[in-house]
């Protein structure tokens, strides 16, 4: 540890937070299991749409202020 209080608990945070996203990540790839699921190009392209636009906000956060987002997604 660093001797920072802040830095620690940041990169503590930091580390659960974007480990549990990437098993999020994972479990939405399974979903392309044709096998287990029906879905549509249109499925596909809202959620990498939706996600992208997610990570685009998350990189703006770190270098600016940024306004509320939507923290739920739902098929239009």
């Amino acid at each position: 540890m660093s001797g920072n209080k802040k830095m620690d608990k940041f990169e503590e945070l930091a580390e659960k937070r974007v480990s549990e996203a990437l098993k999020k990540l994972q479990l939405i790839g399974n979903l392309s299991n044709k096998n287990n699921y029906d879905y549509t190009e249109t499925h596909v392209k809202q959620i990498i749409d939706t996600l992208e636009s997610e990570i685009k906000a998350l990189k703006n956060k770190f270098s600016e202020e940024s306004k509320s987002r939507k923290t739920e997604f739902k098929f239009k």
